[in-house]
């Protein structure tokens, strides 16, 4: 189920009709770690691009940067470019603006710097402001990534070359993975993980990883904060994104698609106030039924015969 099309396809016209114009400007922005960046709460992601019409998505992006969102996630693997190049057509007239990020699932430093090439072009830039090692879900990766010629070669010699500004990692499918790369490596600027009501009762990237990256100080971006729309059918947009905005976190990438969307989104943030701890544990309670690989299929499911939680015994 793609974000909010449990109620975005059959209300998002509706709502956009019914409800007033979100207003400009006034989304809480908060300090990207040491970055000295400081990006808007909520920020839109290119993932589901490639599921709607090329000026459709040009015209989320456009209203986005309107309404004052200054944060934009992306990765060279959503829609084979074609995502990039939705930015591409829309952001270059307001590069300084904005804090563009890109992603590489590629684990050789050869063919990493290849496809930073092709996100190059197709973002229509000479820079991005965050790269991002893509997709890490077993320790063989991690292996791959560090081993000589491996793909943080690549990402090291990009920042040195002022091809990226920052460099960070991304994952979903396993804690552990994410635990095993912030071992394996101290210069991270930034890290990306699933962050929603339900995480907590189910292989727990807020449990496992969320405090080492606090206690790292590096830039915490959260995704899947609706489960991929599978917790619309117990929570709403608001009391998910509240629950994810409390968390030690500074951003949260969105997949908009429609305008009505991305008009909720920032209204929602512009409204945005801290849940107290008695409200977040209060919503993990309502939660506690709906954990597991059945609503986050995008993790490891450890429940399957033979399945394991892979921890790495390597040197």
């Amino acid at each position: 189920m793609q974000r909010r099309s449990f109620f975005g396809a059959a209300f998002a016209g509706l709502a956009a009709s019914k409800a007033p114009a979100a207003k400009a400007g006034g989304i809480p922005t908060r300090a990207f770690g040491k970055t000295g960046e400081k990006l808007t709460i909520v920020g839109q992601a290119g993932g589901r691009f490639p599921l709607i019409d090329f000026d459709e998505a040009k015209a989320v992006v456009r209203r986005a940067y309107d309404l004052g969102v200054n944060y934009f996630d992306n990765a060279r693997g959503y829609g084979d470019g074609q995502a990039e190049e939705v930015y591409g057509a829309v952001l270059p007239e307001f590069r300084k603006e904005v804090f563009i990020t890109t992603k590489s699932t590629k684990r050789s430093r050869k063919e990493a710097e290849e496809e930073l090439h092709l996100s190059l072009e197709a973002l229509k830039t000479d820079y991005i402001d965050l790269w991002q090692i893509h997709s890490v879900s077993e320790m063989s990766e991690v292996d791959a990534i560090f081993a000589p010629g491996g793909a943080i070669e690549a990402f090291e010699a990009a920042k040195k070359a002022g091809k990226c500004r920052f460099i960070g990692f991304t994952g979903h499918t396993d804690p552990h993975v994410h635990a095993e790369m912030l071992k394996r490596y101290d210069r991270y600027d930034s890290i990306l993980m699933p962050l929603n009501i339900a995480d907590p009762g189910y292989l727990s990237f807020e449990k496992i990883v969320l405090p080492e990256a606090v206690k790292r100080g590096i830039g915490i971006q959260a995704m899947k904060t609706t489960a991929n729309a599978k917790l619309l059918q117990s929570f709403s947009v608001r009391e998910c994104l509240d629950y994810a905005l409390s968390l030690p976190v500074h951003c949260a990438t969105l997949g908009c698609t429609t305008l009505g969307q991305i008009e909720d989104d920032v209204r929602i943030a512009q409204q945005f106030r801290p849940l107290a701890s008695d409200d977040l544990t209060k919503l993990r309670a309502r939660a506690d039924k709906l954990a597991g690989p059945s609503l986050e299929d995008w993790k490891r499911n450890i429940h399957t015969a033979g399945a394991r939680v892979p921890r790495y015994t390597g040197s």
